[in-house]
């Protein structure tokens, strides 16, 4: 259609004071498609000349609107470098350069509209501290010197593209499959570019994906391959670094006060000391308030505590599921026994909890029923591992979480926490100023000193003044002179005292 020969004939065409360069008419084209293509609709071919409009190969230089009238409004042909073809991918700094460029233009025609302006905002607002940059380049390329004609055909190709990529909203439609996804997918491996001529190299392809071994028909081998590499993925729990990190270290500040070589454990370390009085407290009936505390962490420790095991038992006692507990833990016993008793104590566990009948027959879904049953054919150690797990899994989400909420673990709780306080434990003032103390033996016994004779200093001269106020008092109360000049003006009228009787002698 471009042919210089047989193609749309392109001419200037003069208006008023001015010339258009470069355009051709719609009917021109029309007559063309249907010359050439043998079209007898002349809707038909408005059609297909629209669609060439709507993907960008030819545009209208009169309004931003992709389509093909068959009249006399004037259309440019697009330039090979903008063609959709090439594949191109715009990004959004390529259009905030091109606003900034029209900006920079003081033309009507060149003004932007409504939409291109809330578009400069916001992406002004994304690009703020590179923004900068954008308006330099801008400015460089609106810079560069071109011929009058040359600049005007540019502009509004260059506008053109963009009105494909970035089109004026409810203007375009196209019914059929965009040309660049096509391209694509006939091309995976595309380059990327940008409007302005910088190319960068696209991320690579994966092995399976490549053209080559498009081509060729996979084996059934290659199928089984990836069918189970496809299947591996599927399982595979993915989870974002910055959860993995917030998770850990909530699990590091959980655990914090319970790791000897963290904090400094009462009564003593025994990792760095021989006191072992620690491990004694720990491995104690009566637990303290910090491991009560420890057992609402999880279902997990609070069964690892032998103390926390038995209070969780006598709570499913009073509940009458304890059978879900007995079972978890006669299965834990399974593992530990000798391989020549296994066998009979796979049985009796079958007997007593499984079996038809069984005393204290637990709530198994058919699934691990099935599945347990099978294994105990060929009985072993892991033989319930199914049904230990539904078990774990039922006390972890029902029972333990009433557990925690029940008035026997917080009243435990609280009864740990009151005794420990009848008990005296050391606040943590008191312990800063006893290690200030333990690590400065020098300064601390100077302190000392100095404290003891301060106090010895000032009860002395306390006492020495009380003395001689006492002494002095009963020394004037029977002397002459307290009789002859204090008592009568202690009676005056300026103390407001009535005089007494004056002793006789």
């Amino acid at each position: 259609i471009q042919d210089e020969t047989e193609g749309v004939p392109v001419r200037t065409v003069k208006s008023f004071l001015t010339k258009i360069p470069s355009v051709v008419t719609g009917a021109d084209i029309v007559q063309w498609l249907m010359k050439n293509l043998a079209i007898e609709d002349p809707a038909e071919a408005i059609h297909i000349g629209s669609l060439i409009a709507a993907q960008g190969y030819l545009f209208p230089i009169s309004d931003h609107v992709l389509s093909l009238k068959d009249d006399g409004t004037f259309y440019r042909f697009q330039a090979p470098y903008f063609w959709p073809s090439n594949c191109w991918e715009p990004e959004n700094t390529d259009y905030a350069i091109y606003l900034c460029k029209r900006t920079m233009q003081n033309k009507t025609r060149l003004e932007l509209a409504d939409y291109e302006a809330e578009n400069l905002a916001r992406l002004q607002r994304a690009f703020t501290r590179k923004w900068e940059f954008v308006f330099m380049q801008a400015e460089a390329q609106d810079r560069h010197k071109k011929d009058r004609i040359e600049r005007k055909i540019l502009d509004s190709q260059e506008r053109a593209f963009w009105d494909v990529h970035r089109p004026v909203p409810g203007c375009v439609n196209v019914t059929e499959m965009d040309i660049r996804k096509c391209r694509r997918m006939k091309n995976p491996q595309r380059v990327k570019k940008s409007v302005y001529g910088l190319i960068e190299e696209g991320q690579s392809q994966s092995p399976v994906h490549r053209p080559s071994q498009l081509a060729r028909k996979g084996t059934k081998e290659d199928v089984e391959k990836e069918i189970v590499f496809l299947n591996s993925q599927l399982d595979r729990h993915c989870i974002k670094v910055s959860k993995v990190a917030e998770s850990l270290m909530t699990y590091t500040e959980q655990y914090q006060e319970y790791d000897p070589f963290v904090v400094s454990p009462e009564p003593s370390n025994p990792w760095t000391s021989d006191d072992l009085s620690f491990w004694d407290l720990e491995a104690s009936k009566e637990p303290s308030q910090q491991r009560v505390r420890k057992w609402g962490f999880s279902l997990e420790e609070a069964l690892k505590d032998p103390a926390g095991r038995d209070q969780f038992l006598k709570f499913l006692e009073s509940e009458f599921s304890s059978e879900n507990l007995q079972f978890w833990l006669a299965v834990q016993d399974l593992k530990r026994q000798p391989l020549e008793n296994v066998a009979e104590r796979a049985q009796e566990i079958w007997t007593e909890f499984l079996a038809e009948g069984a005393t204290s027959s637990i709530n198994l879904d058919s699934h691990s029923y099935e599945r347990t049953s099978a294994n105990l054919k060929d009985p072993g150690r892991y033989s319930y591992e199914d049904a230990q797990d539904h078990i774990y899994k039922l006390m972890k989400s029902d029972s333990y979480t009433r557990y925690l909420r029940s008035n026997a673990y917080q009243n435990l709780l609280m009864a740990r926490k009151k005794t420990e306080q009848q008990q005296g434990r050391r606040t943590s003032l008191e312990k800063f100023t006893r290690s200030v103390v333990s690590g400065s033996t020098s300064c601390s016994v100077l302190f000392r000193s100095v404290c003891l004779s301060l106090c010895l200093s000032l009860c002395l001269s306390l006492c020495l003044s009380v003395c001689l106020s006492v002494c002095l008092c009963l020394c004037l109360s029977v002397s002459p002179i307290h009789n002859r000049f204090i008592r009568p003006l202690l009676c005056s009228k300026t103390f407001h005292l009535k005089p007494t009787r004056q002793p006789s002698y």
